[in-house]
């Protein structure tokens, strides 16, 4: 039985985020018939909460003054991954990001603006609209418009090989009736997402502890097309990196995308004020969460982390305004009017995840914390922040803000993430290599599912390099998949 209108197309995209979509659009900008697929209901996944994308010298940031080194990203970039991103993927990923943003606008994308995140640079062009906007109201409506077809609810069992060992299409499955169909293609561009959301594959690919990560995704990151092109003898290449992002409130009830527009969430979890450990001691300097991926890093290095907030605080952001924001969620300097509502509400409810008292001590007993070791931390801490000197880790004195004015507020802290990267090796065309670092013909990767962009950290200095990357690589990946196949074309 038929799924697809047709048995045989030039490209078949798998997933429908910002790789995969841009690479859809694109190859069949280049001509290609193209078959774009979905595994769930809706299209999008994860892609669909983005915010902005990373750019230089785009014409944004031209009109802004904004003036940022490709070169010095490359190097910055490079050597925060250790020299595990491919230097030569990050000079073609800079020199196309400008033609991106403008592809993009292209397609009818508009824009708020550029801005930076945290202490990094001004990269970031935010669109309207968020992620949901761009795919569903730009790039997919283009898409139809140049004859992609698109069928959600459809995954990919197998990827199908000539005798030369190239691709020669794939087995398609009707997640309502079951069916199967092959479905012949001259290229296939793997745009899956990455495996956030395989636990299985987190365990066994990563050395977080998935108890205490709280992944905040549409829940299909679960590294299908990685485990497609590993089975057809791709290699295995660039795993064990998520992108964290600092703390994160964790409430079993409800769905943990909720919690990013929550004002308490980022009072929480994401202000430069105290930590403390389930030893009721300070352990770093709480500023990292100027750097979200240290941040993430450094709750982990605990078995487990509380924020503590005082009254005073709550009321002077309110006023006044936060340190850091969360995205464009809650922005950086939002007046925080709506916190103490929703601490009112959490501590009526009984959440798991929060605390208050009117003492210290009392504090430290309902958090489970060795009372006299967090009181005396409290009050070293108070006394650093009188002297507007941090002797234990050096804080920034803008940060020091006495814990003093009670009522007080303790949050169990979990670590949030947005994605995986990486599971492929791919050339600078985005094919897929295989042990011995030739190509499989045919076959692209795309987005989180190719490695290349990161180490075994993101690198949040430059704000939007993921989703940018998604739409970049998508865009290679479409275009050279396109030309691929036209010259499979005249040679057969």
């Amino acid at each position: 039985m038929s799924i697809s209108q047709k048995n045989q197309y030039d490209v078949v995209v798998v997933g429908t985020g910002a790789a995969g979509t841009s690479a859809a659009l694109e190859a069949a900008q280049h001509g290609a018939s193209v078959l774009l697929l979905e595994k769930g209901r809706h299209t999008g996944g994860s892609s669909n909460y983005t915010e902005g994308l990373f750019a230089v010298d785009s014409y944004l940031q031209k009109e802004q003054g904004i003036k940022v080194s490709a070169t010095d990203v490359l190097r910055e970039e490079v050597d925060y991954s250790k020299y595990r991103a491919d230097s030569r993927i990050w000079r073609k990923y800079l020199d196309d990001s400008a033609n991106t943003v403008q592809w993009l606008k292209d397609q009818g994308v508009k824009y708020e603006g550029v801005q930076a995140m945290g202490a990094g640079e001004a990269t970031w062009h935010i669109y309207e609209g968020m992620g949901q906007g761009v795919l569903h109201d730009a790039l997919q409506p283009q898409a139809k418009k140049l004859g992609v077809e698109l069928l959600s609810s459809t995954t990919v069992t197998e990827l199908l090989k000539n005798d030369d060992g190239a691709i020669s299409g794939l087995t398609i499955k009707d997640e309502a009736t079951g069916n199967t169909a092959d479905v012949k293609a001259g290229a296939v561009v793997l745009a899956t997402g990455g495996y956030l959301n395989n636990p299985e594959m987190m365990k066994s690919l990563t050395h977080y502890d998935t108890s205490r990560l709280i992944p905040v995704s549409s829940g299909k990151g679960t590294g299908d097309g990685l485990r497609l092109a590993w089975k057809i003898g791709a290699k295995k290449y660039g795993t064990g990196m998520a992108m964290l992002f600092g703390g994160y409130l964790k409430d079993p009830d409800e769905p943990s995308f909720k919690y990013m527009a929550s004002q308490m969430e980022t009072a929480a979890g994401q202000q430069p004020l105290l930590w403390l450990n389930e030893h009721g001691e300070r352990f770093v300097d709480e500023a990292v969460v100027y750097n979200f991926s240290y941040a993430g890093n450094a709750l982990y290095t605990q078995n487990k982390v509380f924020s503590i907030l005082d009254q005073g605080v709550i009321d002077k952001m309110a006023k006044d305004g936060n340190f850091m924001g969360l995205g464009v969620y809650v922005r950086r300097g939002e007046k925080m009017v709506k916190l103490q509502a929703e601490l009112d509400d959490a501590v009526a409810a009984n959440k798991p995840f929060i605390f208050k008292a009117d003492t210290i001590d009392d504090l430290a007993k309902k958090m489970g914390l060795p009372v006299e070791k967090a009181v005396e931390t409290v009050a070293t801490y108070n006394d650093y922040c009188d002297r507007k000197d941090d002797a234990d880790f050096g804080k920034d004195p803008q940060y020091l803000v006495k814990v003093a004015q009670g009522p007080f507020y303790g949050f169990e802290l979990n670590v949030g993430a947005f994605c995986t990267m990486g599971g492929l090796q791919v050339s600078t065309e985005n094919e897929v290599l295989d042990d011995n670092g030739d190509k499989i013909d045919g076959l692209y990767a795309a987005g989180n599912d190719a490695a290349g962009l990161a180490g075994d950290t993101y690198g949040p200095n430059m704000p939007g390099t993921c989703v940018g990357y998604a739409f970049y690589s998508g865009r290679n990946s479409g275009k050279h998949a396109a030309s691929y196949t036209k010259n499979l074309t005249v040679t057969e």
